[in-house]
């Protein structure tokens, strides 16, 4: 059984090593058709975020809300639910956030501190809402919930525009944040901020939770099998709507660190699009938390490098674009590398036959 576990994981990492490297040589081919430096563009892409530990230190800070993004939607993936409210969440804890900061006056350390608390309690109530929709009324949570993202984007902007929006300002913009509501930089010289500690944190937390937890098993046995889950006497509902308010809160915490930890004003007016990154990172990860670091920072080296190479070539950094297209098609198709797999899993099978008549 072990030997046969074994041989699924180094496929499945097989498939993902191998669909990473068929995207970044699908874009290096059209950047080296495309651009008249082919080269030096390919070289900037690729190696550009290690020159400066200003470069080096904006991978890690992208990583902080790709991270947060990435562990809510490896929980909602592991009760085979694709809900995407994440986004919705996301913003809605950046402007509970902001209220926080400029209404409230609290010490240094408890003023973020406060905010997170708040942002999450909002984003797992609203995490909560394609779930009880879904129990109650059978709608598809995945409609639903990119419904209600606009619903949350257009209700924050209210809140900003009619609350919290500084008309001295001459562009869309909320009052400064109260100094005090700013997490302490890591780094001197750069934007790292203490919300990265606190997203690696949370990693720990939500693989405890998931592989640690009889919530987690619960939430588990949910995921592979409805049917089974209920006639165990597991109440499915509930782990559904538990599951749904901690991946809501995770996603509301990270929207509070982002503008605690990158921000002194809220400035944002376009909808945040986090929860198809959490997408990426869930299905590289294959919804386990303990890896969802190494995806963010794959995704944030590669978005990086790509703004550098735009910078200072003639390629647009939307080539970034291309890549995650390339990996979620790869990834998502059940046919890349099937035969592989079947030999494999013939082999062990015929492996364990012998093994088993032998010690017979």
């Amino acid at each position: 059984m072990r030997k046969w576990k074994h041989s699924v994981d180094l496929f499945e990492l097989l498939r993902i090593l191998l669909a990473l490297v068929i995207a970044i040589g699908v874009s290096a081919l059209l950047i080296l058709i495309t651009s008249e430096t082919p080269l030096y563009s390919l070289s900037v892409f690729l190696f550009a975020p290690f020159e400066k530990l200003k470069y080096f230190s904006n991978v890690l800070e992208m990583m902080i809300p790709l991270t947060f993004t990435g562990l809510s939607l490896c929980i909602v993936y592991q009760s085979k639910n694709f809900s995407l409210i994440a986004d919705g969440c996301f913003y809605m804890g950046a402007v509970v956030a902001s209220f926080v900061a400029i209404k409230f006056v609290l010490p240094v350390g408890l003023h973020p501190f406060v905010a997170m608390v708040i942002a999450g309690i909002v984003g797992g109530i609203i995490g909560v809402l394609p779930g009880i929709i879904k129990i109650k009324w059978q709608a598809n949570e995945l409609v639903s919930s990119l419904m209600m993202n606009y619903i949350f984007y257009f209700l924050g902007l209210y809140i900003i525009n009619y609350f919290l929006r500084d008309p001295q300002a001459s562009v869309f913009a909320s009052y400064k944040f109260n100094p005090t509501f700013a997490l302490p930089r890591i780094l001197e010289g750069t934007r790292l901020h203490v919300g990265f500690l606190i997203a690696m944190a949370s990693v720990v937390l939500v693989y405890f939770y998931i592989y640690k937890t009889k919530w987690g098993y619960e939430l588990r046995v949910v995921g592979d099998n409805l049917n089974f889950a209920k006639y165990s006497g597991i109440n499915t509902a509930k782990v559904l709507i538990v599951s749904q308010f901690i991946a809501g809160t995770l996603a509301g915490v990270g929207g509070a660190i982002e503008m605690s930890g990158m921000y002194k004003r809220f400035i944002w007016d376009s909808p945040a699009s986090y929860a198809w990154d959490g997408v990426i990172i869930a299905l590289l990860t294959k919804n386990n938390p303990k890896y969802v670091p190494f995806a963010a920072f794959f995704l944030s080296y590669l978005r990086i490098g790509a703004d550098l190479m735009s910078r200072r070539s003639d390629v647009d950094n939307q080539i970034i674009a291309i890549i995650q297209a390339v990996i979620i098609l790869l990834i998502a198709a059940e046919h890349f590398l099937a035969k592989w797999r079947l030999k494999s899993e013939n082999k062990t099978a015929k492996d364990k036959y012998i093994t088993a008549n032998l010690e017979g």
